[in-house]
This record gives C-alpha cells, structure tokens and sequence, in this order.
C-alpha cells in the first residue's frame, strides 16, 4: 500500500501495533512508529492518542522502556492511559521511585482528572510501602477521603496494609473501622498486621470474628493465622480449632496450609501431629514443609529422627539449608559423640 501510494488509514495502524504487541515485536513497532512520525511531518497522517498509548504499551511490553520514555516524552497530548502505562512499566521493574515520580508529575498537569481506578492507587501504595514513603501515602489516603472513595473495600485492604508495614496499627484500624462491610482481603490485612506485630491472640480473635461474619477464608488467611498460632503458649488449643476448622472447609490439602500446620504442629511440640500432616502431603518438592518438619524434630530434641529425617530429604531431591545443616550438627553434637559423627556424617553427604 505504501509503494502504491494507496491511503493508509489510522484505524490500520492501530491493528498493526497491536499484532506487534501480541508478538512482543519491538523493531516492528519503532519502524511504524518511524513511518507515522514522518507522514505526520508531511501532514498525511496525524498519530492520535490512543495509537501513541498502544506504542507506549506495546515497548513497555516489549522490556523497551527507555523507548517507551522517549515517546511519553515527545507526546504533546497524554490522558490517563499513557501516565498509567509508564507508571505501571516502571513498578514492574521495580524502579518505584521512578512511578511515584510520574504520579506525582501527573496530579500537577492532570488535575482535571481526579477519578483513578482501584489498580493505580493499589500500585502507588505498593510503591510507597517499597520506597518507604509514608508520607505520600498519606496523602495518596487524604485524596481518596476528598473524593469519597476512602471507603472503597477494594481500595482499603491496601490501605491496612501500607499502614500495617509502616507499623501503625492505630490507622490501620481506623480504615478497617471506617468500612460498612468488610470481605476476604480486609479481614486478612487486618489479620497479617497484628501478626507481625505479636499480637497473635488477635489473630485468632480477628479469625473466628470472620466466621462469625460469614466472611470466607482463604489459604493466605489460614497460613497467617497457623503461624499466629504456633507462637501462641497453648498448646497448640488455638492451632487445632484452625486446623479443624480449614478441614470442614476443604482447605486442609492446600499446600500453604499444610505447611502452616507442620510447621505449627512442630513448634507446639505436637510431632505426630505434624508427621501426619506432611505424611499426607502430595507436593514432596515443598521444600518449606520438609524444613518445617526438621526444625520440628530438632525443636523438640529428636537428634535421631532429625538425621534419618536429612536422609529422606536427600533421597527426595530436597537441599537442606545450611543453617539447618549447623543446626544438626550443634543439637546433635550435644548429645553424644555417636550421635555427633553420625549428623557429620549426614551432613557431608547431602552437600
């Protein structure tokens, strides 16, 4: 059609970036992209927004972002999609200074566009919680209250979970409290902060609270909450009814879970418990559940079980840590000197 001199429609152009994007075909889209700018020099063709943003998705896609940057930067005209497309290109290189730089440079040139989806906030928070800034975080919190959105379920477990990393239960809760209705991800947030900040019976207060609701669990939720659990000092009475309770949910043969329950089982001191668990387990590859089941061995002083335990691990394919490996030879070592050169032993065969 060019040689022919025939007129190309925009409408083409637009198929033809996205077929190199289907194809990740970056040469393909620069020499289109070569062919546009000079028609449009000649005033033939007049790329639009929407064929530049599938340009800049399709270099992002391609891993050519210093390409995709030349492009924003030469765009005269830009909506949200080309901002989004950038920032999203940036925090999947995990270059999050770079995204919240470009947010920023977007809420002063584009205030007329306030409304964001759910997505960009979650992004930028994720951004935030990586670079550790809080304080547009806050900010990121005070615009959604300005536009009514602070009470979006979507946008909130987000919101608990930039609060939770920065320490600050206190405004976690605040959000938490702020909801009508919560769900899944709310509930779980919640449950994944007072986790990590040792309030383990809160945990387990905050899980039966969800049954309670009738909010459904997930294999996230129980594997935060069995690692509550195996912190708690009641032998293992909380673990259990979790355990119990992921059974009469059909969750007990997630693989995540289990692992929680070997690994809670063991910390509790229950190891037959925790040998009939892993016994069930059909991912043999999990290596978090072999060495759930070793700590437990050697937490709970069976230097001998630990040892033939390291010799299954060989025999599966599973690399035993090397601070599990000191671990052997430390516990063992202080039993008896039989025991000591049988762990060294072990220990040099399963490097």
């Amino acid at each position: 059609m060019v040689a022919l001199r025939l007129p190309i429609p925009p409408d083409m152009f637009t198929s033809l970036v996205k077929d190199c994007t289907v194809k990740k075909d970056s040469n393909g889209a620069i020499e289109l992209y070569s062919y546009i700018i000079n028609n449009n020099n000649n005033r033939v063709l007049k790329p639009t927004v929407l064929l530049l943003n599938r340009l800049l998705l399709l270099h992002v896609s391609c891993g050519q972002l210093y390409t995709a940057r030349q492009l924003f930067d030469q765009m005269s005209l830009r909506d949200f999609n080309s901002w989004a497309i950038m920032i999203l290109g940036y925090i999947d290189i995990a270059d999050y200074q770079e995204s919240i730089a470009l947010f920023v440079q977007m809420m002063k040139l584009q205030q007329q566009e306030l409304v964001f989806p759910s997505w960009i906030i979650v992004c930028i928070l994720k951004a935030c919680v990586c670079t550790m800034n809080m304080g547009l975080g806050k900010q990121v919190h005070a615009l959604l209250f300005k536009l009514g959105s602070s009470n979006n379920i979507s946008l909130t477990g987000s919101l608990i979970n930039f609060y939770g990393k920065f320490r600050c239960l206190e405004d976690a809760n605040f959000v938490f409290n702020q909801l009508n209705r919560h769900n899944t991800v709310v509930w779980t947030a919640k449950i994944v902060n007072n986790c990590r900040e040792g309030h383990f019976f809160d945990v387990f207060n905050d899980f039966k609270e969800m049954a309670r609701e009738g909010i459904k669990k997930n294999s996230f939720t129980f594997s935060t909450v069995l690692k509550a659990c195996a912190r708690m000092h009641d032998d293992g009475n909380c673990g259990q009814q979790v355990h119990a309770n992921a059974i009469k949910l059909g969750l007990d043969w997630d693989v995540y879970v289990q692992c929680g329950l070997v690994d809670m089982y063991g910390k509790q001191g229950l190891l037959g418990d925790a040998k009939r668990v892993f016994a069930i387990m059909d991912d043999n590859e999990n290596v978090a559940s072999w060495n759930a089941m070793l700590v437990g061995y050697l937490r709970n002083g069976f230097c001998v079980e630990a040892i033939k335990f390291m010799y299954q691990m060989k025999a599966a394919g599973i690399e035993v840590q090397e601070s599990l490996i000191k671990d052997v030879r430390i516990a063992c070592g202080s039993g008896s000197n039989v025991l000591g050169n049988r762990a060294e032993q072990t220990v040099m065969e399963s490097k």
